[in-house]
């Protein structure tokens, strides 16, 4: 398993991180391979000391297992329930590699749990896979206990967090390696993803305007029952059958009875189409219906909490929301569930057209996801503009969104979010235009404040959680006064890495400098301009008296 380009380049990331600090955290979408680089960061580890696993399902420890013998040849060992890592060395040495459940490293009746078989001092690096889980008190004491070893190293891997979640990450992990400025959207660019579409559904009576909001998400309580009822039942199954026709559909449900009445009115229309599972689903039972649906016989798998981690599904064409969420990590994971293309199908190609190419002429050129439409109330769903317009402002992704809903059909939620930036744009620039008309002024260029943002023609990114109250580094600061920014103490920390990151571009790029933007941005320029071609337009203008020449003197 080589690692792809993007892989390659957060492999070497976290190696970077992990010179300086204890613990990074890797985010890459549902899709990405995270399974595949840990696996790799592994092989590399295995040097230095034993290397552990953590996970908290069956399926994501079996997978990673799985991942990681076809990478480094070794079999881990599996401390999981009734399963016991061979710590004795008998029958045998003991294996370098362990995968374990969280729940497992703390269960046993003595104070440090099954945890305390393992030795810290012998281990030199410790993945947590869904890293946003160790926010919560339990998944931290197993970090805590590993972290006695001072050299130990800590790379946590999750896909898209929620928002309210960076911020307790950034208190757990020093880091973000890699992730903060590739996500789901460069990689639909870069073709490792499929483009996805999305299309609203009316259904007459459902109404969660009264379900109330526990731990920043719908109830779970009183939005099964809302959902259970036949109405709103009949108004998501019948149009989700005319709109998928035969494609394979894995649909989400809020509760059990939704999971069973959804499967059995599939069924009714499509005997033997329809199968559905759940958390308490015998875990026999629930292998062989995950094999059956990998294989193709039934087209619908109904799932309460199970497909959400650990199930991979390439040909998965279509995503039904059939359980409403106001939470981004999770909308995330269960659209995740199907963006992945078929097997096969990119990795020949090393350019991105070539693979976008590859992607629309293959049997899945892209992804459906069905959400469905009623009375809301004042709660604020998450829909697939939340998770593909992470790096828009909310005014823009709602515009989006409300584009979306009006068409009725499905749209490709790209480009619905890219028109809505262009319309946004256009409209701040008339109320921009207008509110100049009213203003008089004469001010000098030199008294006016110098925004680097505009100068680098770049659009500020979101403040993430984890950087949240982040402390500008002295090699940082000083690489922005070399570049003569200005105000560099009133930029916030992910501001100045963008601002870093444009600049360590452009000199790659052979761009301008940003001295040289400035200059262009104050004479009316363009400032992406190669820095000969910026060189030879400051000196018209400087010849000119430090004037705008005429066009043709400077064409």
């Amino acid at each position: 398993m080589e690692l792809r380009p993007y892989q390659s380049r957060c492999f070497d990331a976290v190696l970077d991180e992990l010179q300086r600090v204890q613990s990074t955290l890797v985010v890459m979408p549902t899709g990405g391979g995270k399974t595949v680089v840990f696996s790799h960061l592994i092989k590399h580890f295995m040097q230095h000391g034993r290397c552990l696993v953590l996970a908290h399902r069956e399926e994501l420890i079996f997978q990673a297992r799985q991942k990681i013998q076809t990478v480094t040849g070794i079999k881990a060992d599996v401390e999981m329930a009734g399963q016991w890592a061979n710590e004795r060395g008998l029958f045998g040495e003991r294996s370098p590699i362990i995968v374990s459940t969280v729940q497992t490293q703390n269960s046993g009746s003595n104070g440090d749990g099954r945890m305390s078989r393992f030795k810290p001092e012998e281990f030199s690096l410790v993945i947590p896979d869904e890293a946003h889980h160790y926010t919560s008190t339990s998944f931290r004491r197993v970090l805590d206990y590993y972290r006695q070893n001072p050299k130990l190293k800590i790379c946590g891997f999750t896909a898209t967090p929620d928002r309210h979640d960076e911020e307790a990450l950034g208190k757990i992990f020093e880091s973000v390696a890699f992730g903060e400025d590739y996500g789901i959207v460069e990689m639909i660019a870069d073709g490792w993803l499929v483009p996805i579409d999305q299309q609203f559904v009316p259904v007459s009576g459902l109404d969660i305007s009264s379900v109330r909001t526990t731990a920043g998400d719908l109830n779970g309580a009183d939005l099964a029952r809302v959902l259970e009822f036949e109405e709103p039942l009949h108004g998501m199954v019948h149009p989700t059958l005319q709109i998928v026709g035969n494609r394979k559909t894995l649909f989400f449900a809020a509760s059990v009875l939704q999971a069973e009445r959804v499967a059995e009115i599939i069924n009714r229309h499509k005997p033997g189409a329809a199968e559905c599972i759940f958390g308490n689903t015998d875990k026999d039972r629930r292998r062989e219906l995950l094999r059956q649906y990998a294989t193709g016989q039934f087209q619908f798998l109904v799932n309460v909490g199970v497909a959400t981690e650990g199930f991979d599904a390439p040909d998965i064409d279509v995503v039904v929301m059939g359980r409403p969420t106001k939470s981004r990590a999770l909308y995330a994971q269960m659209l995740g569930r199907g963006t992945r293309p078929l097997a096969g199908v990119v990795d020949p190609f090393e350019d991105a057209d070539e693979r976008r190419n590859a992607i629309g002429n293959s049997d899945k050129s892209h992804l459906l996801v069905l959400d469905f439409v009623g009375n809301s109330g004042s709660h604020k769903l998450i829909t697939t503009a939340d998770i593909l317009g992470g790096n828009y402002e909310d005014i823009v992704v709602e515009r989006a969104k409300r584009e979306i809903e009006k068409k009725g059909d499905a749209a490709n939620v790209s480009e619905e979010l890219k028109r809505a930036q262009v319309e946004q744009e256009e409209e701040n620039r008339k109320l921009e235009e207008a509110k100049r008309r009213t203003l008089k002024f004469a001010a000098r260029y030199s008294t006016q404040s110098v925004n680097p943002f505009d100068i680098l023609d770049i659009k500020p990114a979101r403040e993430t959680g984890w950087n949240k109250g982040r402390e500008i580094s002295d090699k940082m600061r000083e690489l922005l006064l070399k570049q003569r920014i200005p105000n560099v103490d009133e930029l916030t920390y992910t501001q100045a890495k963008q601002i870093i990151g444009n600049i360590i571009s452009r000199f790659k790029d052979g761009r301008c400098s940003f001295g040289q933007a400035k200059l262009l941005r104050r004479y009316g320029y363009d400032t992406n301009v190669k820095r000969a071609e910026a060189s030879r337009i400051i000196d018209a203008i400087k010849e000119n008296g430090w004037k705008r020449p005429a066009e043709d003197a400077v064409a």
